[in-house]
């Protein structure tokens, strides 16, 4: 039976068995039908070594089996019980400083430490042996958020061991370091450490190695993990991806190890971006899925958190939220976590029954959303519809975090978010791809700042715009090649035949600055002496050292054409340029043989009536509202 999964995080460990029976009542009242049970429980499964307390679980599986609730099992090796740490200092981790942390957290652990590694295993058999044919089972979920990294001894002593795989000799590794600056040659790899607070900067390579080797590393600990569970079952595995700049973990690669790719997603701002950055993640989810279907696992019921404070969504922004990310192919919403704890350092965590208890706004939504999903249950299968693409490199932008930019203001990230925010205003879907990817499907390919470049990805690209496609192609692209050493010649280095314009200097923008564009527009960030050999000039640059310099140019190779943009264009230019259209209303289609489904989402606070294309007429979305048309 085809279903969009609907629930949240629960941890009945923090309340007593009593209140458990009202939970799984409350849950089908809200129509709840999975959750993800024991993340952070292993002190109370195993509180000594060997010693495991299985007897509160097995009632709790019981009780949510007996309410129509499936599980999706965790195990719990994110938050090592205090008597490992004490058994086991050495797997603490210690940061870039050198500093070793205590226990008191989570993730007090370093991925590398044999015992760790050992107990994680020993954890995660012992709840697949006792739980592999329980009913209430649905799905295994490993660990949580994996993205902590250590720079302890250990984590050294597998990072020399990795490169040792990675380059074969020292000499490789000292070309692609370019150790030869600064007198950083290494003779021995006893010499080579991890990338450790130093005098002044640290080497831009082998900090962007470590983060690759951090993302095989956890990759390794995860696939351990999930082999013992394989071992007692053949049910889905799966493990929440977190996404952040301080994340080492290549998640399109990470992609091929799981059964079900799942998010977490919490917006960092409280306005309308909080909009963009769902619709942002959700479509990001969907790469890493190879635009199948995937899982939103987390995301927050009643507040938004921008870094200084938590702010209430309004009264229907959390359904919005959750059929965004429907919308664009997840298989359900989920959030963290069921009941708002009473103490602990998240007790101020929004959750789907708040402090106030279900009499309040916020489980009154969330039982309203459960009424809904059943009905929307038939999109599961459902494709959705995108004619463009946007490149996403995570090495590239681990390269822009560890290297000593000519402007601090270049943001790898931002670029890639504003290139989606332009569409995603204007109601057109995009999705995600490698630049190596094959992007004949896509009518337009956006390239943001992709400064890590390949000869591979330059190669596929000029054959996509060879045989038809429309590239555009951002500021600060193809600077340098994946060991980060700087194509010469002129920028942009590898997209410079493909663009036909040849770059010498680069003219970084004040911070907050602006610089005026011919035909009225203004350019942010950045902007480059350009000079185009074999491109057609579209926009020049007005006034200051560029004054009628290019600043936008157009090149036509074989069948399609490639576009340059020099500047990060305001959000009118942009539009301009891109032909798009901006309204309120997000929209979303997807389609299975003669079906088609469209998503409008109104985040606007105005009525819109959208077009009868549709339906008969006009059909109004109300400020605040949605609609889901079905068509043939």
């Amino acid at each position: 039976m085809t279903r969009l999964w609907y629930g949240g995080d629960y941890n009945p460990e923090q309340w007593d068995p009593g209140v458990w029976k009202e939970d799984v009542a409350l849950m089908r009242q809200a129509g709840v039908n999975l959750v993800t049970l024991g993340v952070f429980s292993w002190s109370s499964l195993e509180p000594a070594p060997g010693r495991y307390e299985f007897g509160w679980l097995d009632q709790v599986l019981d009780l949510l089996h007996e309410g129509g609730v499936s599980v999706d099992l965790a195990t719990p090796t994110a938050s090592p019980p205090p008597w490992f740490s004490r058994l086991h200092p050495e797997v603490l981790p210690v940061t870039a400083d050198g500093v070793r942390l205590t226990h008191g957290s989570r993730d007090t652990y370093c991925a590398c430490a044999p015992a760790y590694r050992d107990a994680a295993r020993g954890i995660a058999r012992a709840l697949a042996e006792r739980y592999h044919d329980h009913p209430a089972l649905a799905m295994w979920h490993v660990h949580n958020e994996y993205g902590s990294t250590c720079h302890c001894s250990l984590a050294a002593a597998r990072f020399r061991e990795w490169l040792q795989e990675r380059y074969g000799s020292l000499d490789r590794l000292n070309g692609a370091w370019t150790t030869a600056f600064w007198s950083q040659g290494y003779a021995d790899w006893t010499d080579i450490e991890p990338p450790r607070k130093t005098q002044y900067l640290v080497n831009p390579t082998q900090f962007l190695d470590y983060r690759r080797f951090w993302s095989d590393e956890l990759l390794a600990a995860f696939l351990e993990q999930k082999a013992e569970l394989r071992t007692f079952s053949e049910l889905p595995i799966t493990t929440n991806f977190v996404f952040g700049g301080w994340v080492p973990v290549n998640h399109a690669q990470w992609a091929a190890a799981v059964d079900v790719v799942a998010i977490d997603d919490y917006p960092g701002r409280t306005d309308i971006g909080a909009e963009e950055q769902t619709a942002f993640a959700a479509d990001l989810a969907r790469s890493w899925a190879g635009g199948g279907r995937w899982l939103l696992m987390e995301q927050a019921a009643g507040t938004l958190n921008d870094g200084r404070r938590l702010q209430p969504k309004e009264p229907g922004r959390m359904a919005r939220h959750s059929l965004s990310h429907i919308a664009r192919g997840s298989q359900g919403a989920l959030f963290f976590q069921w009941r708002a704890s009473r103490g602990g350092s998240e007790m101020y965590h929004s959750a789907m029954v708040p402090h106030a208890g279900p009499d309040s706004r916020i489980f009154r939504e969330v039982a309203e959303l459960g009424a809904v999903l059943p009905a929307l249950a038939e999109v599961a299968d459902s494709n959705i519809e995108a004619d463009v693409a946007i490149l996403w490199d995570v090495e590239c932008w681990w390269a822009m975090q560890g290297t000593h930019l000519p402007s601090s203001a270049l943001d790898y990230l931002g670029a890639v978010r504003s290139a989606h925010r332009h569409f995603w205003r204007a109601g057109v879907t995009v999705d995600f791809a490698a630049p190596t990817a094959d992007l004949s499907s896509y009518t337009t390919v956006v390239v943001p700042s992709l400064y890590l470049v390949s000869d591979e990805a330059a190669a596929a690209l000029t054959a996509y715009v060879e045989g038809g496609g429309q590239l555009v192609v951002g500021y600060f692209s193809g600077i340098v090649d994946p060991d980060l050493r700087v194509r010469l010649g002129g920028y942009p280095g590898a997209f410079t035949d493909l663009l036909g314009v040849r770059v010498e200097e680069f003219h970084p923008l004040p911070i907050g600055g602006e610089i005026a564009l011919a035909s009225g527009g203004r350019g942010r960030v950045w902007s480059e002496d350009v000079r185009a050999v074999s491109a057609e000039v579209i926009e020049r640059y007005a006034g200051g050292v560029l004054d009628g310099k290019p600043a936008i140019t157009r090149h036509a190779l074989g069948a399609g054409v490639a576009w340059y943009v020099s500047t990060e264009l305001d959000d009118e230019t942009a539009a301009r340029m891109l032909d798009l259209s901006p309204s309120p209303v997000e929209t979303v289609r997807r389609r299975l043989g003669d079906n088609t489904w469209t998503f409008l989402i109104n985040h606007g606070d105005t009525q819109v009536d959208v077009p009868g294309e549709l339906v008969a007429g006009e059909l109004p979305v109300p400020p605040g509202g949605y609609a889901v048309v079905r068509s043939r």
